[in-house]
C-alpha cells in the first residue's frame, strides 16, 4: 500500500512541470504526458527568449489538457508575458483573465509584478475581477 502511495506522489510531482523546483531538478523531463512535456518545453523556450516556439508549445499544452490547475495557470501566465512583451495588450489581458478564472488567488512574484510591460496589466485585470 505504501508503494502505491509513493508511486502516486511521484507521478503527481512529475506532472507539476511548471513548479520551478521540479524544473530546476530536471524532473520535468520525466513527465509522461505530452501536455506536461510541452509545458516544460514552452517555459524553457520562454526563458531562452524563443517566444514564438514558447507560445506554440504553451498553447499545445493547454489544448492537450494539462492535469494540474497550477500548470494551466502557469501556461496562461507565460502566454500573457509573451503577449505583453510584444505589445499585444488585449491578448495579454485575456491570458491573465484566464489564469485568474482558474485561480482567483493567483499572484505574480514581486519581480514579475514589477515588470513595466505586464505588471500594470496584471494589476488592472486582477482589480477588475475582484
Amino acid at each position: 500500500m505504501r508503494q502505491i502511495g509513493a508511486l502516486l506522489c511521484a507521478a503527481l510531482l512529475m506532472t507539476a512541470c511548471a513548479a520551478p523546483v521540479i524544473r530546476d531538478a530536471g524532473l520535468d523531463k520525466l513527465a509522461l504526458r505530452k501536455a506536461e512535456q510541452d509545458l516544460s518545453s514552452g517555459i524553457r523556450a520562454y526563458e531562452d527568449g524563443d517566444y514564438r516556439n514558447s507560445a506554440r508549445l504553451l498553447q499545445n499544452a493547454l489544448s492537450e489538457g494539462l492535469f494540474l490547475k497550477s500548470d494551466q495557470v502557469a501556461a496562461h501566465k507565460y502566454l500573457a508575458f509573451i503577449h505583453c512583451a510584444q505589445a499585444r495588450e488585449k491578448s495579454c489581458r485575456s491570458e491573465f483573465r484566464k489564469a485568474l478564472e482558474l485561480d482567483p488567488g493567483f499572484e505574480l512574484t514581486p519581480a514579475e509584478s514589477g515588470h513595466p510591460s505586464w505588471g500594470p496589466v496584471f494589476k488592472s485585470v486582477k482589480r477588475s475581477m475582484t
